[in-house]
């Protein structure tokens, strides 16, 4: 399927591939990496659709309608963070996941709810500025081309006369014959002194409530003289000059005063926030141990999801209209635990189902990132070509059940645990191995597991 990405306004805010998308093809584009979960996929597409249909209304009405956030409930490993990870890629939105577990109310030490609006308007920011940078890159590529040739053959200086023309002729034709060598790459071990513009020292982050959580990157803009920002000659073969005269070609290009303004406006119409672990901060005050902040965070979450304005390094950025996508496994508290104000912020509600045998079988095989084309690509590497037969495939995901109903079930990461096991000698000895076929069989599987599985210490904490 062939998405279009274009901006219908100047602002970018109607910029992802949302309006390419039906609910249907989104969840067809999640099938592809996704197995069952349908209930999940459906609410996240309608959410996202909801989206197109809001910025097609008068925009008196579009203000009115808020985002349909999303509280997804079910265990580890069945898909929740896999379908808002998909989603955001689908649609190049800026996407953001976070533990709610991370962020402390008010007047602790710790993360405040702010700084998530931060990371994602940042993040936005990089992704705009790509965007930029690929519009204007062969525009850079010619201007970095010519400032090479100026190193490598400067320009006739100007004295008192004027440069004969024939002069200029064999300077024109001596540059012309560089060019080609320099485009043939017979040139690029030559050395070229050029300006290089030093690192800036690393930032660095105070906890605060007031959001100077930013302050090495604000310092370090005030005074680019003493945090980065100066040059100094360095001599590069040019090879690496190519690169380094591009970026800075590439930077004076790109406008970040626009990029800002872009990035801030798809944050607040396209941004997409997965607020991990929502259960571990539901539940009411206890008045002691480490539970005493969970409502204060919950409370502090209020008016961000609700709809706040959040002071960012980037400018003011509204909260209205992003989409907040909530998931907990909900197996010592309920979603009733949590503040009703909270509650009332996540109108739909949905539950993901623990994964059985067949969907097992299905996710190591069906999914185009399947974790056996995985093993089997990363061996073709070493040229090694493994196969799993069907009956191996099977006792992998007979295994992970056993395991997961045995011990703690986190559904489809057990997997990667078993095959990491059970490819561990070959992935060892690949190097060596050169080119061969070796075939996975049920009793290569079982011998490799045999030892574990047989002390049920063992199977605690190896699998």
């Amino acid at each position: 399927m062939a998405f279009v990405l274009q901006e219908t306004s100047e602002s970018g805010a109607n910029d992802p591939r949302e309006i390419e998308l039906t609910p249907r093809e989104i969840v067809a584009e999640l099938d592809k990496y996704i197995i069952g979960q349908n209930a999940a996929k459906k609410a996240v597409a309608v959410a996202l659709r909801n989206r197109y249909r809001r910025r097609r209304l008068p925009p008196e009405m579009a203000d009115e309608i808020a985002p349909k956030n999303i509280l997804m409930i079910g265990p580890t490993g069945v898909g929740k963070t896999e379908i808002s990870r998909r989603l955001a890629k689908l649609t190049a939105s800026p996407f953001l996941k976070i533990e709610a577990s991370k962020f402390t109310e008010v007047g602790y030490v710790g993360r405040d709810v702010e700084s998530m609006i931060r990371d994602l308007v940042r993040m936005s920011v990089d992704m705009v500025k790509m965007e930029k940078i690929e519009e204007v890159r062969a525009k850079a590529q010619g201007l970095a081309e010519e400032k090479i040739l100026d190193l490598l053959l400067p320009p006739p200086r100007r004295r008192d006369a004027v440069p004969q023309d024939e002069d200029l002729k064999g300077y024109q034709e001596t540059r012309e014959k560089l060019r080609q060598q320099l485009r043939a790459g017979l040139l690029d071990q030559r050395f070229v002194e050029v300006d290089v513009r030093e690192k800036a020292s690393p930032s660095f982050e105070v906890f605060s409530g007031s959001g100077v959580e930013e302050i090495g990157v604000q310092i370090q803009e005030m005074l680019p003289g003493i945090f980065g920002g100066k040059t100094k000659k360095r001599k590069v073969r040019i090879q690496e000059a190519r690169e380094i005269i591009l970026e800075d070609e590439e930077r004076r290009l790109v406008d970040m005063d626009q990029v800002a303004r872009l990035a801030v406006e798809r944050v607040e119409h396209s941004g997409i926030i997965f607020l991990d672990e929502v259960d571990k901060i539901a539940g009411r005050e206890s008045g002691h141990g480490p539970e005493v902040s969970r409502e204060g965070v919950q409370r502090d979450l209020l008016p961000i999801i609700e709809g706040t304005t959040v002071n960012t390094r980037y400018g003011l950025v509204r909260t209205d209209h992003i989409l907040f996508i909530g998931a907990g496994a909900f197996h010592v508290s309920k979603p009733s635990d949590l503040i009703p104000e909270l509650q009332g912020r996540f109108p739909i509600r949905v539950e993901l189902r623990s994964l059985e045998k067949d969907d097992l079988l299905r996710i190591l095989t069906e999914p185009e990132n399947a974790l056996i084309k995985q093993y089997e690509a990363l061996m073709a590497t070493e040229g090694v070509r493994v196969r799993f037969s069907p009956e191996s495939i099977e006792e992998i995901a007979d295994t992970a059940v056993s395991v997961n109903a045995d011990t703690e079930n986190i559904g489809a990461r057990r997997l990667h645990t078993i095959l990491e096991k059970v490819m561990e000698e070959i992935s060892f000895a690949a190097p060596e191995i050169g080119e061969r076929d070796i075939p996975i069989t049920r009793d290569y599987v079982r011998d490799q597991l045999k030892d574990i599985l047989t002390d049920q210490d063992l199977k605690r904490f190896i699998l």
